[in-house]
């Protein structure tokens, strides 16, 4: 076992500013080389800043990854909150399906917050009823076979007819809270596959949940579950003047 790295004790401040001076190398789909940063303030009113966030998004050189900063910006909000409030018991993973990307791209990042790395970068499926290639129309409504936007609290893991797979609970009132009733959960799926990218020129779609492929499903749901927040993001206004969470947001 790989023994957890020393951590930095220093003001987040002044790692901030040391932060972009270090180097990074990432590759798609694999850990990056881990660098340990003081944890995300616990309490609102030690929040990260905007321009903080902003300089996380460029020193994890995501953009490098495909995922869009809005979406990164808005996931970073939601977590503060969810943290603060000490909802999340796998605080240290934040897991964005940036829906704003098409399904033909890498639209699912797992991101060690702690450890400040990119743990995964994968295909993620939304609804059949949401689009095609891009996912633009979301409901929370069951039978819609539409995904709903927002931010879930992963929960326990299961088997079922995907195999192992991780229950989510919706933590948006009237956006994502019938998740559970839905039966809205992460699992693998076949469609979910760059054979069909070639073929269709999108992944295939699900019945809303965020279906992943089978190469990184379960390693992804063993790292994210009991916990974490994951946070599915679109541009739409509809969502972004609604969302609870992002209201409570500093």
């Amino acid at each position: 076992m790989k023994k957890r790295p020393q951590k930095i004790n220093l003001p987040l401040s002044l790692f901030f500013a040391f932060l972009i001076y270090l180097p990074f190398v990432f590759a798609k789909s694999k850990p990056v080389s881990p660098i340990t940063i003081p944890p995300v303030a616990k309490n609102t009113s030690e929040a990260i800043s905007a321009n903080k966030r902003a300089l996380l998004y460029d020193s994890l050189q995501l953009q490098s990854f495909g995922l869009t900063k809005e979406a990164f910006i808005e996931a970073l909000k939601g977590y503060e909150v969810l943290r603060s409030s000490g909802k999340l018991n796998n605080d240290n993973m934040l897991t964005i399906a940036d829906f704003s990307l098409p399904s033909s791209q890498k639209r699912l990042f797992v991101i060690d917050i702690e450890n400040l790395k990119v743990l995964y970068n994968t295909y993620v499926a939304h609804g059949r009823n949401s689009g095609k290639e891009y996912a633009n129309r979301f409901s929370n409504a069951p039978k819609s076979n539409m995904s709903s936007l927002g931010f879930y609290i992963t929960g326990n893991t299961y088997y079922g007819e995907h195999g192992l797979s991780l229950r989510l609970e919706g933590e948006e009132e009237g956006i994502n809270d019938n998740a559970k009733s839905r039966a809205i959960v992460i699992h693998c799926a076949d469609y979910v596959s760059e054979k069909m990218i070639e073929a269709f020129g999108y992944i295939g779609r699900s019945l809303g949940c965020p279906a992943l492929p089978k190469k990184y499903s379960e390693p992804i749901i063993e790292t994210i579950k009991d916990g974490s927040c994951f946070f599915i993001y679109s541009p739409s206004q509809r969502y972004l003047t609604r969302s609870p969470l992002l209201k409570q947001a500093s």
